[in-house]
């Protein structure tokens, strides 16, 4: 008889801990989320999960109610050293082995057929139990801890969710919160532009179709100015400011005078800074010994914090015709239909323009 009791209680025990186990594997707000889409057995887990600290209060207490039979009944039965044993055994399976496995779908299908029971006994457990917690709060506030002391820690959480089986967040997504995360670690000199393959304009050059078509093949959209030396820099040009009508005369009469230096051996962040406060979105690089070593935009600083191109041709979002036919151009490959000529014509002309700003 007693045999059949350590059975019993044995198998209460281990399914009791798998219970308990199925019911810890998801969060509250992913079951209800599954619940929305109509799945039967996250439906049957909120029921329970929803009281929480309740339902764990619960589960605990018949667990270690039933661990304590089980040893009772084993000395019952056998020597003290043999229980000893057994329930040593039962603890590694139980406490050990079984939860280091994965949720199977008989504890899922378990847990969802004992979770009326469990929501039960845990809604008569919650009054007690909540005003437990208040007491407990009152008088020593509880600090939940994260887990996380550095940045690298979040960096490595992001890269485990980017492999998680059920992920359902978005690899790019993930990948712009990584960058975001370390783009401050690296230096201007890094990323800037180096200063021989800088465009570079003299306050001097008349702005013309020769000029305007240099400029426009260097795939730039701004570009430092100088005065007689290169190392002489009083300005900045931005191919935005030349509007259709205002291209001629000196670049002295277009330039921004404004410039702005920063040190190459700056954190990113800390240009990031300085182009939000100056609203200036070219800073001349320089060394220590103050000297012109490359430039740095806006968007090498972006494109290091996201970690994606980014296209900064002024005119591709404010000419109505490029942004139709960027859309015709998309929904053409996504229906394989054929495009209209003139759309396809002007895409063609829009794709070939300079790419980087």
């Amino acid at each position: 008889m007693h045999t059949i009791g350590i059975i019993v209680l044995a198998v209460v025990v281990l399914l009791m801990v798998s219970i308990q186990r199925t019911y810890a594997s998801v969060p509250l707000r992913e079951l209800k989320r599954r619940a929305r889409q109509g799945n039967d057995i996250a439906t049957a887990l909120v029921k329970a999960v929803s009281y929480g600290y309740s339902l764990r209060a619960v589960l605990w207490t018949l667990i270690v109610l039933s661990s304590a039979l089980f040893f009772v009944f084993v000395t019952l039965e056998y020597p003290t050293w043999f229980a000893v044993i057994l329930s040593s055994f039962l603890i590694w399976l139980g406490y050990l082995w079984l939860p280091a496995r994965e949720v199977s779908e008989f504890g899922e299908r378990l847990a969802a057929y004992a979770a009326p029971v469990f929501a039960k006994l845990a809604g008569w457990v919650h009054p007690l139990a909540s005003r437990v917690k208040e007491v407990i709060h009152r008088n020593r506030p509880i600090r939940i801890h994260t887990g996380m002391y550095e940045r690298q820690d979040f960096v490595e959480l992001i890269e485990r969710q980017q492999v998680q089986a059920d992920n359902r967040i978005e690899k790019s997504e993930l990948d712009v919160a990584k960058h975001a995360l370390t783009y401050g670690e690296k230096k201007v000199g890094d990323v800037m532009v180096p200063r021989r393959i800088v465009t570079m304009v003299s306050v001097s050059d008349s702005i013309g179709p020769v000029l305007m078509d240099e400029l426009h093949k260097s795939g730039h959209s701004r570009f430092p100015v100088y005065d007689g030396k290169p190392e002489n820099i009083v300005g900045t040009l931005y191919l935005r400011e030349l509007a259709v009508g205002r291209e001629h005369g000196p670049v002295r009469d277009h330039m921004q005078k404004a410039v702005y230096y920063v040190h190459e051996d700056q954190s990113l962040h800390d240009a990031f800074q300085a182009i939000l406060k100056t609203h200036h979105q070219l800073f001349i690089v320089v060394n220590s010994f103050e000297e012109y070593v490359g430039i740095i935009t806006m968007e090498d600083v972006l494109e290091t914090m996201i970690g994606k191109l980014i296209v900064d041709e002024f005119d591709r979002y404010d000419d109505l015709r490029a942004v139709a036919a960027r859309a015709a151009h998309k929904e053409h490959k996504t229906h394989k239909e054929p495009m209209p000529p003139e759309a396809a014509q002007h895409t063609l002309a829009e794709e070939s323009k300079p790419q980087k700003g």
